[in-house]
């Protein structure tokens, strides 16, 4: 029989009426809301980071590869469709996808408003699947075989702007010479709640957007690259950069929105300290329970000291007290955490305001290598505590020990 257990299990199973009851319940409960705290705190922080991140990828991309020059205009200057980097993308490993679209700008126009607007053209290759959780209504693009299509994909603002709803026809004008107009149909609506897509980005087909520039269907405007891996994305960019001939220049979703990567970057900085608060506020309370627990059970330790137990069977005894309350506080705070997360997730309880933060309500991503991570540092941290309060035991004299009053 493995003595310090069998003894730390009857200490852990005090009368309900002692105050190391009580304390022991107030450690748990604290352990329980410090890791309940973690899970909610870090499936915000992912969720919040991955709908931006989506929201930012429909219109950006990961890489994006522009031909090389001076013009810093909506509209880029004509590449190529069937290049190496293009056609030979998949013998990149770190690449998911790849698409070619084209940018010009133009004015939206109605009988009583106007809009500038930069049309983005993209083909039957464009990976529409980003689009569906922002499309609020309507459908995609459908192409044609013998012409352009001329359906068009708007923001919520622009057709709240132009009072436009669905299925309605309006008029973009471009100015070029000769300036051109284009009738053009609204088939979907979509919404990022960024403001720097909202206002000006349309959807559209990419072969209007060559027959405007008077290219062939073998021109594009840039190629948009996909990585399998965000965190890959340096080592893909690199691989990607060495295929590129002379003159073209790749860009990195990270420069070209490089403000809003940062404040993202933020966002983790605080939830780090947050997590530290957690660990600190987490680990001190529960080095006190045992103090405290240790404390009432000074003539016990005396006892077994006179009975010829050594110290460190003696703290033993005491570490696997708190390892229990340690277990059982973990335990709680997964089942509480996940809860509101799945709840959350489930009912979107809490709803929030797009204009400040980019979405309707909170968003949760359930990442469990994370959960581990946060469960396994807690655990280890505290066990490490755990050890600290022990100590004291080598300092409790039997003879003191066995008079001692609670």
């Amino acid at each position: 029989m493995n003595f310090p257990f069998f003894v730390a299990r009857r200490i852990r199973e005090p009368q309900q009426t002692t105050f190391s009851a009580t304390v022991s319940r107030v450690g748990i409960v604290t352990i329980a809301l410090g890791v309940a705290v973690g899970i909610v705190a870090l499936s915000v922080l992912f969720g919040f980071k991955d709908t931006i991140y989506q929201k930012v990828f429909l219109f950006g991309s990961h890489l994006q590869v522009n031909k090389l020059s001076l013009n810093q205009s909506f509209e880029s200057a004509p590449l190529p469709l069937h290049t190496k980097p293009y056609d030979q993308w998949q013998q990149i490993k770190g690449i998911r996808h790849r698409q070619a679209v084209a940018h010009k700008a133009g004015i939206l126009k109605t009988p009583d408003e106007l809009q500038g607007a930069v049309i983005k053209g993209v083909g039957r290759d464009y990976d529409w699947k980003l689009l569906a959780e922002n499309l609020v209504e309507g459908r995609v693009i459908q192409y044609s075989d013998t012409a352009y299509a001329n359906e068009i994909i708007v923001s919520r603002i622009i057709s709240q702007k132009l009072n436009l709803k669905l299925n309605d026809e309006v008029l973009m004008y471009f100015v070029q010479n000769p300036p051109r107009v284009r009738k053009l149909k609204i088939v979907g609506v979509y919404e990022t709640n960024l403001e720097e897509f909202d206002n000006q980005l349309v959807l559209g087909d990419i072969g209007l957007v060559q027959r405007l520039n008077g290219w062939g269907p073998d021109s594009v405007g840039s190629y948009e690259y996909f990585v399998k891996d965000f965190a890959q994305l340096e080592p893909t960019a690199k691989e990607l950069y060495a295929q590129l001939p002379s003159y073209m220049r790749l860009e990195r979703v990270t420069d070209k929105y490089r403000p809003l990567f940062e404040w993202l970057q933020l966002l983790d900085q605080n939830t780090m300290v947050l997590l530290a608060l957690v660990f600190f506020v987490t680990c001190f309370n529960i080095a006190s329970v045992l103090l405290v627990m240790m404390m009432e059970r000074t003539p016990m330790v005396g006892l077994l000291k006179t009975l010829g137990s050594p110290d460190s069977q003696i703290r033993r005894i005491f570490f696997y007290v708190g390892l229990q309350l340690t277990l059982k506080g973990l335990i709680i705070g997964n089942i509480v955490g996940l809860g509101l997360c799945w709840l959350q997730s489930k009912f979107q309880i809490i709803p929030l305001d797009p204009v400040n933060y980019f979405m309707n309500t909170v968003p949760i991503v359930f990442d469990w290598p994370s959960y581990l991570f946060l469960n396994v540092g807690i655990l280890s941290v505290i066990t490490l505590i755990l050890l600290i309060p022990t100590l004291i035991i080598s300092r409790i004299r039997p003879a003191q020990s066995l008079v001692f009053k609670k």
